[in-house]
């Protein structure tokens, strides 16, 4: 979960090293790719904008890299270990949906339900299925981007307080029309599962998801509880790290709750892409991306994304909590996790790191520039609609033979895809009549011309 407020992912392009194949990936290789990770972290640790960062590479269940850098206590210079327990934020999110679909599975929730069947909240007028819930397509209001969730923040009230404020609020939009990152739908299920099972969010994940995959180094974070190699978070202050702020976990919850360390998040992909937590039919619909209204379909499954990363299927999520940054990729052709854990939050983004492993081990890809060559004044124009925690506003216009875009005084030149499709990074611009939908994996914006 990143967190200004919020729990949310990071991920992003960078360096590369040479190419590998996938069966060219073997345990004889971790010195070099050790030695091209050393040379980016090492950096940051010196400079004092990273505390500490734990990275693990398997191939199933065979190490490639495990190795920390820094520290898990900069007043005592505590160096980080390898079992380093951190907070994980929004990979937090990929555990809830496990748990409501093994519900599902049982018979105790039906996905296409109304939620309100299990859990009292007011829609105002609208129908929102649980499954709504999972993928961020409901239009709740979330509340890590309310002013008043800062004011709750460091203390314990009842759950039940958090849904009263939120379901006053205007929604972001109608249910299925768009995708905007929503910790409160996760908190709501979260809700949901406890009351269906009558036992904790904490204790059900324990037994049925953390026992199964063997995860014994994992558990529901505490501000309170002393744990044995949990590592401290810090954030980026103005000019040096300093402590991170104080979070009561009756809050983050099922959004963004939960402890885990590098080697427990490899025993977890290992045991949930590998059918030890949910049947194959909820495996599939754990993978199914959000559908609209408009017929599209997102990049966004349940709790996890499913996009393509170096040519190679890729099942990723990221995490920011105060003090904590998180990154668990899956490729499920190769079989290789990459797990970053990071505590501190600034500069170094889990994401980056990650991507220069996944460029070490299998070659920096390479991108295809193809042009328009019709029209583009139709796609030009200034487009506005709702975004996470705000409206916003860009403007398309036309340079030479390609477009470009400008937001907050910003431009980029977006590269060509195919149809009326463009690309700028990990975002997708669609135009169809007046309208732009933007695809930012995390989110599906519909902005209106």
């Amino acid at each position: 979960m990143k967190y200004t407020a919020c729990f949310c992912i990071l991920s992003i392009v960078l360096l590369s090293c040479k190419t590998r194949t996938p069966d060219s990936i073997r345990i004889s290789s971790s010195f070099s790719l050790e030695s091209a990770i050393d040379s980016f972290v090492f950096p940051f640790i010196d400079s004092a904008k990273a505390a500490g960062v734990a990275v693990a590479v398997y191939k199933k269940n065979e190490k490639l890299m495990l190795k920390s850098y820094g520290y898990a206590d900069l007043e005592f210079k505590t160096s980080l270990p390898t079992n380093a327990s951190f907070e994980i934020g929004s990979v937090t999110k990929q555990f809830t949906t496990a748990a409501i679909l093994q519900l599902v599975d049982s018979g105790k929730i039906n996905l296409d339900e109304d939620f309100t069947k299990y859990l009292n909240f007011n829609t105002q007028g609208r129908k929102i299925s649980v499954k709504r819930l999972m993928d961020h397509t409901s239009g709740i209001r979330g509340y890590t981007e309310m002013d008043v969730f800062e004011s709750l923040v460091p203390f314990k009230y009842p759950k039940d307080t958090l849904l009263r404020l939120v379901e006053k609020e205007k929604f972001d939009f109608e249910p299925g029309e768009a995708l905007i990152y929503n910790n409160t739908a996760f908190f709501i299920l979260g809700l949901i599962l406890e009351k269906v099972t009558g036992t904790s969010y904490e204790n059900y994940i324990q037994k049925n998801l953390f026992d199964k995959a063997g995860m014994t180094n994992s558990y529901y974070c505490s501000e309170s509880k002393v744990v044995l190699n949990r590592a401290h978070g810090y954030d980026m202050g103005e000019y040096s790290l300093r402590r991170a702020g104080y979070l009561d976990h009756t809050w983050p919850y099922s959004a963004g709750s939960l402890c885990s360390t590098p080697e427990d998040l490899v025993k977890w992909n290992d045991a949930l892409h590998h059918g030890r937590i949910l049947s194959e039919k909820m495996y599939d619909e754990f993978l199914a991306t959000a559908v609209f209204n408009n017929g599209s379909k997102g990049k966004y499954a349940k709790g996890i994304s499913v996009t393509t990363d170096h040519g190679k299927k890729m099942l990723q999520h990221g995490g920011g909590i105060f003090g904590f940054l998180s990154e668990n990729r899956y490729y499920p052709s190769e079989d290789i996790s990459i797990i970053v854990l990071i505590n501190s939050t600034g500069p170094l983004d889990p994401g980056e790191v990650a991507k220069r492993v996944a460029d070490h081990m299998f070659g920096k890809p390479q991108e295809t520039i193809t042009h328009y060559t019709g029209d583009l004044t139709p796609f030009t124009g200034t487009f506005s609609g709702r975004s996470r925690g705000r409206d916003i506003k860009i403007t398309i216009s036309q340079k030479d033979s390609a477009l470009v875009l400008k937001r907050e005084d910003k431009e980029t030149v977006l590269n060509y895809l195919s149809g009326t499709t463009w690309k700028n990074d990990h975002e997708e611009y669609t135009f169809k009549e007046n309208e732009l939908y933007l695809d930012q994996v995390y989110g599906y914006l519909v902005l209106k011309k």
